[in-house]
């Protein structure tokens, strides 16, 4: 019995060691702020996308009920320039069903917010891509719902993190552009993308507004 209890006891040891292991390794991908500034600082190009356009065209095809959609696994890419940006794809979690930021993931966004004010990336606008992963609801349903929440990624970095929103441009693609196509239900395709989109239009240096000379006052006029 003694023994038995050793080795139980021993179990438990290494157990924990490798659940506190594991907890490291987990700490460990998390992404930092410079991993994802290392995603995003590569744009070479603008993706020749009209956005106005591309909402139009996710709620059209999500609402369209086609005798020979081909499916799920290989419904084409709606938008396939936008796999030409430099892309972040962040595990931001959501209640379910809702635009709700769960408060775990909301420093991943903190992390996002310093990345784009790095310095490296201040000269850019940024797109947020909101996802979904085919489930039991309408195509319709996935796509308003992916747009809600890439409307509150944006809301919460320029209402929280004070982001310009002049730098940011949420879209939601529903199902109509698979993370990964070949498991259309996996979670993967519920995941968040922040792509570089393009150069902010070069203004002028800002400079200090130069203070009015105080006025000047006029001697009195002797009388």
């Amino acid at each position: 019995m003694m023994r038995a209890t050793g080795l139980t006891t021993a179990g438990i040891g290494i157990a924990l060691g490798l659940g506190l292991l594991a907890g490291a390794a987990g700490a460990q991908t998390a992404p930092t702020r410079d991993d994802i500034v290392g995603k995003l600082n590569h744009f070479e190009e603008a993706a020749e996308v009209d956005l106005p356009a591309l909402k139009q065209q996710v709620m059209e095809r999500a609402k369209s009920r086609i005798k020979n959609d081909p499916g799920p696994v290989n419904r084409p890419l709606i938008a396939p320039d936008l796999a030409k940006l430099p892309t972040f794809t962040a595990q931001i979690q959501f209640d379910a069903d809702t635009p709700i930021i769960q408060p775990d993931s909301y420093q991943i966004v903190g992390r996002l917010a310093d990345a784009l004010v790095h310095a490296s990336l201040l000269p850019y606008t940024f797109l947020i891509v909101g996802h979904v992963e085919s489930n039991a609801k309408t195509r319709e349903a996935n796509a308003i719902l992916s747009q809600r929440r890439a409307d509150a990624i944006r809301d919460v970095l320029v209402n929280t993190f004070k982001i310009s929103t002049k730098r940011l441009q949420p879209i939601g693609l529903g199902e109509e552009q698979f993370l990964d196509r070949a498991k259309p239900t996996s979670a993967v395709n519920g995941q968040l993308q922040i792509l570089t989109f393009a150069k902010l239009p070069e203004d002028e240096p800002a400079r200090p507004t130069a203070a009015p000379a105080p006025a000047t006052k006029k001697p009195a006029k002797k009388h």
